[in-house]
């Protein structure tokens, strides 16, 4: 069994779920679509209602080729978020949920930090999965302790990168329009 297939088993059977934050006003485009990357929305020549990066996060998106990627996190709560309510880019925000199972998408890639950034090396996922801080992503531990903090507010900017599109059947709190 592969290390995919064994965090998928255990994230399915504890009912975990990763996470992908948006705006409420992308509702309708996503239940029609998925969830699409930055890049297939461009294609489609649609114009996205609220993305939640800055112009800088795009431009680097583009630059790195991470724009051909649905970005998930680990966590229903994330510093980028935060910052799209800040400068509201987001108005009202919602953390959807994503199966496990997408991991088995083909070309899922994961990085150890956010990744636009010029030092990430993003990797495949049945390959970072030994890397990733799971105990601390997954696991009561004690938060008050400053190291731990610090291993949360790394893991916390972990991504999982799916290609081209998340599909709807994968999102598990769509909420109906």
């Amino acid at each position: 069994m592969s290390n995919v297939d064994k965090l998928v088993a255990i994230l399915e059977k504890s009912r975990h779920s990763f996470f992908h934050f948006t705006d409420t006003r992308n509702l309708p485009s996503i239940r029609k679509q998925g969830l699409l990357s930055m890049r297939a929305i461009r294609q489609n020549c649609e114009i996205p209602v609220a993305p939640g990066g800055n112009a800088w996060s795009q431009d680097a998106d583009i630059s790195s080729g991470m724009d051909k990627y649905v970005h998930l996190c680990f966590f229903s709560e994330h510093p980028m978020e935060w910052l799209a309510r800040q400068d509201g880019r987001i108005a009202q925000s919602i953390f959807l949920r994503i199966s496990p199972s997408v991991l088995h998408v083909p070309g899922v890639l994961i990085t150890d930090g956010v990744a636009n950034k010029t030092t990430a090396i993003p990797k495949s996922a049945e390959e970072m999965i030994t890397e990733l801080d799971l105990k601390v992503i997954y696991t009561r531990t004690d938060w008050k302790d400053a190291a731990i903090q610090e291993r949360l507010k790394a893991a916390k900017l972990c991504e999982i990168l799916i290609p081209v599109s998340v599909p709807l059947s994968l999102i598990t709190n769509i909420p109906n329009g």
